[in-house]
């Protein structure tokens, strides 16, 4: 159940954050234990009109989802398959061109897949070779720490090596996936053969020091407490301490169709609100939290919006399948649509490039 009423000790840490001190991460638990959903809402909002005042950011965007044949196999994954697997693809470089021209009118190019165990890194800067020629003023934003971390292991290559050929290849810069949840307990149970949490934090660090902004992620509702959350946000406001560069934070809430977890069903939207408003609360260095609506939904993410969010993705334009695999409506909003959202909440919508600078269309 929701909690009605909030505790003293969790109003004061509310107090807190909204006149911009930090919170500590048992403040964040409190929080999240002892917090009403109203008063998180007043919170979070309150800061995030510090941050970003009344505006709400969408942009124009599509995704390329090479292949969804992968070398690890995470239990809480509905998109991945094996080599030998029905339902697997893997796309040539002339069915990406295809995707590309389709698409050519957007400012934004998301890609990222599977693992696949042949993938190799030439084979990943030639797929950004080819978009780049077909759109030379789109910002790329090209695989996750999980996809480079493997290419560069095989080539033999540095993270700093192996993320400047992307760079001269044409890539601005790469998705915040594959974080999942740091914990290593929770993370060996869950997704036992990917990358550590540590090296995922150490590609993007590397990727800061060479000047590439990026976001980050975390995988919520499944098998972890809410301590393990607060410790995840807890490590990426560590390491944007030092770097300052993540652009935004995107929760993504684990869906429980098609997988090895489907047991486990699925959190309650009020943990979504409240892990979104703790969020935008601790995380006070990371200037933009995501609604990421393609996870939760047009509906959903409205509501979001009323709990320190300042962003909700792009039109995507149903050019992704890793969660509609796992159950959710295939996404597909018109820009009208985002604005649409955007005014009911009672905020301002405004069209973003992918380091959030205004498009005036």
């Amino acid at each position: 159940m929701a909690i009605t009423t909030t505790s003293p000790a969790a109003a004061r840490l509310l107090e807190t954050a909204v006149n911009g001190g930090r919170l500590s991460t048992d403040d964040a638990l409190t929080l999240m234990e002892e917090a009403s959903l109203d008063d998180l809402s007043a919170a979070a909002v309150s800061v995030k009109r510090r941050i970003s005042g009344d505006d709400v950011y969408y942009n124009r965007n599509f995704h390329i989802e090479p292949t969804n044949i992968c070398r690890y196999n995470c239990r809480f994954c509905s998109y991945r398959r094996s080599p030998s697997e029905p339902g697997g693809w893997t796309m040539s470089l002339g069915q990406i061109e295809e995707q590309v021209k389709r698409y050519a009118d957007s400012t934004e190019v998301h890609l990222v897949g599977g693992v696949h165990p042949a993938a190799t890194l030439e084979d990943y800067l030639e797929i950004v070779r080819t978009v780049r020629r077909l759109m030379p003023e789109a910002s790329i934003k090209a695989f996750s720490a999980i996809e480079h971390i493997y290419v560069f292991d095989k080539a033999g290559v540095s993270f700093d090596e192996g993320l400047r050929r992307f760079m001269d290849a044409g890539m601005n810069t790469l998705t915040g996936g594959g974080a999942e949840i740091f914990a290593p307990d929770v993370r060996n149970k869950i997704c036992p053969d990917k990358p550590s949490g540590e090296r995922w934090l150490a590609l993007h660090e590397a990727a800061h020091l060479l000047g590439i902004k990026t976001n980050a992620t975390m995988l919520y509702g499944h098998i972890e407490s809410h301590a393990d959350r607060i410790d995840h946000i807890r490590a990426l406001r560590d390491l944007q301490d030092c770097t300052g560069g993540f652009n935004a934070f995107i929760p993504l809430k684990y869906r429980c169709a098609g997988n090895s977890m489907s047991h486990l069903g699925e959190c309650p939207m009020n943990e979504d609100l409240s892990t979104l408003a703790i969020s935008r609360l601790f995380l006070d260095n990371i200037p933009h939290i995501k609604a990421y609506w393609p996870m939760y939904g047009a509906q959903a993410t409205q509501t979001a919006l009323l709990y320190g969010t300042d962003d909700i993705d792009g039109t995507v334009a149903d050019t992704t399948r890793i969660y509609s695999m796992a159950g959710v409506e295939p996404p597909a909003l018109t820009l009208e649509n985002l604005r649409a959202m955007i005014k009911k909440a009672g905020f301002t919508p405004v069209e973003r490039d992918t380091f959030y600078n205004a498009i005036d269309r």
